[in-house]
């Protein structure tokens, strides 16, 4: 088999991707027309776009600690099944309220918010699985071809979901319908993660309840300086330059005055960039420290060049480069994370990540959309680079200042020290 591929060797990582491809296809579809619904409820602009984009975020910050202590607690098999079902129920309600043509402003942001609880509980249980499915030596493929997939869907999603906004009408009632195709496709990663065979899974022992156990977690992250280094970056990427639900709307709609179906392209073209990465990602044997940061530098001058194009057309064909410095930074950080922790803490120190990554959006999202409609769509890309590659520059005088000497770094596998030599 392909050194790409290495990973489909698992018959259950294959049940694994194959239903995250259809369940993540049904997502990005979702986040488009969520998107366009707040967009054409009465008032709304970037301001209302961003507060949906925060709470929608804000339990990752909030519960995502809590949650890695569950995942390390219970079968994450069962744990996923539970959170996938959460997300369609959230999604179903959202998406027939949108078709009956009731739906209101806060309507949205409730759902949403319920929306990401489940998604709080389900990161951390996520992320730590593919270990168990495929053990430390595909690891580091399998989060690029977990990538790879997420990415092919975000191709087809965002495009499919334009489409469909478009050829409904373009109105709120639009988006609902596409709403409910993803509420039925968690079905499909459900369903894959019941046909598992358990006999092949690399399940770790499970911790009881324990007091002190999220503090563990911590404490791990914090005696590790490689580990620091990275949250910061992903930190100031995730919460200023990864806003892509936000600057991509206002750019589409503000500055080229295009269409949902314009719109959906930008999404799809800056996913064949993800793509891209992914599939390099899942080649590469090793993680080094320095392609993390100059991923991160690449993305932060990425997005500064970004909002400075002059055309439509130039923006769509300069939006895989942002895909791919995204796609490579944070695929580089989850490996380089789940190869530095053991496997009884990796549900809690995933969480950690998540939390990082993924929940500095509630702080992000209302800025950038203040920007947005104060300042203008352009404001939000340069802003978030410039915010980005500052980001990088503490991160790089923290982890001088952890460095061996000042702090032993704890290797945990032979393997993965090696990896960020």
């Amino acid at each position: 088999m392909s050194p790409t591929f290495r990973a489909l060797r698992n018959p259950n990582y294959r049940l694994y991707l194959a239903g995250s491809v259809v369940s993540n296809t049904g997502t990005w579809m979702q986040r488009v027309a969520q998107d366009w619904l707040v967009l054409h409820l009465p008032g709304n602009s970037g301001t209302e776009l961003g507060i949906t984009t925060g709470l929608q975020f804000l339990p990752i910050l909030l519960l995502s600690p809590y949650a890695g202590v569950i995942a390390d607690r219970f079968p994450k098999r069962r744990l996923l099944q539970v959170t996938q079902a959460t997300m369609a129920l959230a999604s179903l309600v959202l998406g027939v309220i949108a078709v009956l043509g009731v739906a209101q402003t806060w309507h949205v942001y409730l759902i949403a918010f319920l929306f990401g609880i489940g998604a709080a509980f389900d990161g951390p249980a996520r992320q730590a699985f593919v270990s168990e499915m495929v053990g430390q030596d595909d690891l580091t493929n399998a989060v690029g071809l977990n990538s790879a997939a997420f990415n092919a869907a975000r191709i087809l999603g965002p495009g499919v979901a334009g489409l469909m906004i478009a050829a409904l009408g373009g109105g709120a009632t639009a988006t609902g319908w596409v709403i409910l195709i993803n509420a039925a496709s968690y079905a499909a990663v459900i369903w894959q993660l019941q046909r598992m065979n358990l006999s092949l899974l690399h399940t770790p022992e499970l911790r009881g309840r324990t007091p002190g156990a999220l503090v563990e977690g911590v404490r791990y992250v914090r005696s590790q300086p490689k580990l620091v280094l990275i949250l910061i970056m992903v930190f100031f990427a995730g919460t200023f330059g990864m806003n892509f639900q936000i600057t991509s709307a206002l750019m589409a709609t503000e500055v080229f005055h295009q269409g949902a179906t314009e719109y959906g392209v930008l999404g799809s073209v800056m996913a064949v960039g993800s793509l891209t990465g992914a599939l390099m990602a899942a080649r590469r044997v090793r993680v080094r420290l320095r392609l993390l940061v100059i991923a991160a530098v690449c993305f932060g001058l990425a997005e500064i060049v970004a909002g400075l194009l002059p055309t439509y057309v130039a923006f769509v064909l300069f939006c895989p480069v942002i895909g791919f410095c995204t796609l490579t930074l944070l695929n580089s950080a989850n490996a380089t994370i789940q190869l530095e922790t053991p496997a009884a803490i990796r549900g809690r120190v995933m969480a950690l990540y998540m939390t990082i990554v993924m929940g500095g959006t509630p702080i992000g999202s209302p800025i950038i959309g203040w920007i947005g409609q104060h300042l203008g769509a352009r404001y939000t890309l340069v802003i978030g680079g410039v915010l980005t590659l500052v980001g990088v520059a503490v991160a790089l005088a923290v982890y001088d200042r952890m460095r061996p000497g000042q702090q032993p770094e704890r290797a945990v596998t032979e393997d993965a020290a090696l990896a960020l030599r």
